[in-house]
This record gives C-alpha cells, structure tokens and sequence, in this order.
C-alpha cells in the first residue's frame, strides 16, 4: 500500500500510541479530587505544558477539545458571541474563500442568527487578498466580530500571509483566528510570535490519536462557550477531560515540531520530485496552489507584500502538499483506480447527497469548473518515501488515460 493521504489523517507515531495505551489503562477522572484523579490531573497539566512549549504558548493558554473541529467552532462562534454580547453592532465575520468547513460552516450558521459573513477573495494561488481584507475593516472595522484566516489550506497547500492579516486586523482592533491544523509539524508554528488570538491544532495530523485536539487562546480573549456543564478548561469547554488523549497528543506534537527541520526538507523534495515527474508522464496536469520552483520561500528579512503567502523567510507551499487537476477526469474516478493499484490519497472535491461537486478552494482560486473536478492531493508524512513516488509516477498516466476515456463516454450518452 502507498499511503499518500497524510493530510487527512497520519499514521499514529509508535511513541504515541505507547503514551495512549499506558494511560489508558488507568482510572482517574482528572476533575476528581482523590489521588486518581489528582493523578489523572497532572498528566493533563504535564501535557498541556509541553503543548504550550512546543507550540510557543503559554500553559493557560491551551484549551484541550475533542478535534481540531471542536476548536474551529469554539473560535468563530465563542468569539462571535462575546463580541456581539458587548457590542451588537459587531455582527460581520470575515473568512477566507478557501477555509476548511469547520470554519466556513460555523460562520454559515452564525447567518441564522444574524451575523452577516464576508468571503475573503483569494489569488489564483489560494493566498487571501490581505488589500481587500484592509478595505473591508476600512469600511467596516465597528461593525467586524472576528477575522478567521487558516495558516494553511488543507487542499492546496498555500501559505497565508498570517503576519499582513494580523497586523491589518489588529490596527483596527479586531481578534484573529488561525486553523493551524495542516502547518505544525511542517512549519514554524509559534503562537506567541504569530500575533494570533486564537489558533487550532488537532493530534491525528501529526501521528496523535484522532478525536483529540487544542484551541490555544490568549487569556485575554473573550469567548462564549459552546459546550456547558461542569466548567472545565477555563469554563469555554465542559467536559471530562481525556487525560490519555492529552498525553498521546502532546507526544505527537513534541515529536513533530522537534522532526520538523529535516522531515520539511524531505518531504519538499519528495514533493518536488512527484511534481516534476507527474507532469512529465501525464501532459497536461496541472500543479495548483503555489509553485515551490517559481515562488521559493523569501529571504530572511525580505518584504511581504500585501496578499503574498507566507511571512519572511517561510515556503509559499506546505512541503509535504502535491495537488493536481487533470482535465478530462473526475477527481472520484482517478481516486478508486487509483485505490485499485493500491495507492490511497485523496480529491480535491466533496461529494455531497452522491453528487460530485468542485472543491471551493479550486473555485475561488479561479479555476474553470470542469477543470476542478479532475483534482488530486497527494500529501505525504513520516512515512513517505521514494518508492511511494515512484509508484505513483507508474500508475498515473494509465489511470488518468482511464479516467479521461470514461469521461468521454460518460459524456457520449
């Protein structure tokens, strides 16, 4: 099996699931106040330190969820709340074109309650248009609850130009939220060097378990509640804190951001290798998102112009994003022949009610509709190696030259 799906979920680290499985098989209700539960607690609080530590945060700042979509919502709508709550003017939510539904849908939903979301137009690479972010506080800024920008896009890889927006939101006195989910362990994540308000991270990213993630939170934001009961994590998340998935979590994150270095520049040149090669055996495919050739990472100290990806000194693309659009296929049929030869990534489309729809990414980008449909992440991780790129390279050009010939026949009748 070629597993180059990384982006959706990653292998477990051995390391994490020994964590997992060594607290799982002790009792203690971290809330609780006999030595269980005191036990229970300190591997919460240990755990939470070394989240911070490695994340660039401070211990209290780290809000434990059950995922990095638990964390989303708790951003868009805590914040959203507490804004409103103190000032009801502030009713606009302004989101990039290309977030992650766990962020455009909480925003969509805050709509039946009246909140009026404003799309943030992207360029051509995914990267949100930081002037027409400037526009709209210069218009609005009495008006806006919260800026919520992924630090990078799940689909495409992009890196978006955090620190321009930050700024931008901040000279107005507007709280930011980054989805951070895709860029620990691939990039310099440091919440506190970021100027961020509030920042999502989930475990099952970077080799933690699934259902286990974070929303690192100034102390100083306000935010509303979206869960209630017995007030635990600041009183913004109730629940029984999961003590070994806290701990299986922090492992992974300790072990990712301290790989990071060198696993960034691999996985690049493993990216770049499928890239090149893909290209060259399947004319016509098309690299979406950012060029690693053509928009390198900037020099230390360089200038970020407004709308550019990235800060100083950072890639324009996540290292270990590949993502293709071939005319001609759909993105499912490509998938499942894929599958067949035993090579599992993943579209760059929902499918919804069975219907297969364009990624919303690849539409704010500009692309034709027809040409989103034919879309192909591949994500590498840990795991990746040569081999995997080169069984991709062998098994494409005839998957696609299948996908292409169904399409045309589908089209025939």
């Amino acid at each position: 099996m070629t597993y180059l799906d990384h982006a959706a979920t990653t292998p477990m680290h051995p390391l994490a699931v020994q964590a997992l499985v060594e607290q799982l098989g002790r009792t203690g209700n971290p809330s609780s106040l006999h030595d269980a539960g005191r036990a229970a607690r300190r591997v919460v609080e240990e755990s939470r330190e070394l989240l911070a530590a490695r994340l660039g945060a401070r211990p209290s700042e780290v809000v434990l969820t059950a995922g990095g979509t638990e964390a989303d919502n708790l951003a868009v709508k805590g914040v959203y709340w507490s804004r409103t709550a103190a000032d009801p003017r502030r009713r606009r939510v302004l989101v990039s074109a290309v977030e992650h539904h766990a962020v455009l849908d909480p925003a969509r939903w805050l709509e039946v309650q009246g909140a009026e979301v404003v799309l943030l137009p992207v360029d051509a690479d995914g990267a949100v248009d930081v002037a027409a972010l400037e526009a709209e506080l210069a218009a609005h800024a009495d008006e806006v609850a919260l800026v919520s920008v992924m630090w990078a896009n799940n689909e495409i890889g992009t890196v978006q130009p955090l620190r321009a927006v930050v700024e931008a939101a901040h000279a107005r006195g507007v709280p930011v939220h980054a989805d951070a989910v895709q860029a620990v362990g691939q990039l310099d994540v440091s919440f506190a060097a970021s100027g961020l308000d509030a920042m999502t991270v989930s475990a099952h990213k970077v080799g933690g378990p699934v259902g286990v993630g974070a929303l690192v939170a100034r102390r100083e934001l306000a935010l509303a509640p979206v869960l209630h009961g017995g007030g635990q994590e600041r009183g913004v998340r109730s629940g029984t804190v999961d003590a070994a998935g806290a701990r299986a979590f922090a492992v992974a994150v300790d072990l990712a951001v301290a790989a990071r270095p060198a696993e960034a520049v691999r996985l690049a040149a493993l990216r770049d290798r499928l890239v090149d090669e893909v290209r060259r055996a399947v004319p016509g495919a098309v690299l979406r998102g950012p060029d690693p050739v053509a928009a390198p990472a900037r020099r230390p100290g360089a200038a970020s112009p407004a709308g550019s990806a990235g800060a100083a000194g950072e890639p324009a693309r996540l290292p270990a994003n590949a993502h293709l659009t071939f005319r001609g296929c759909e993105g499912d049929s490509l998938l499942y022949l894929l599958d067949s030869a035993g090579i599992q990534c993943s579209t760059g489309s929902a499918c919804r009610a069975g219907v297969p729809q364009p990624s919303h990414v690849l539409l704010a980008c500009g692309v034709a509709p027809d040409d989103a449909r034919g879309a192909l992440r591949f994500s590498l991780g840990r795991t990746s190696t040569g081999a995997d790129v080169d069984a991709v390279v062998a098994a494409l050009p005839g998957v696609v030259e299948r996908a292409r010939a169904a399409g045309l026949a589908s089209a025939a009748r």
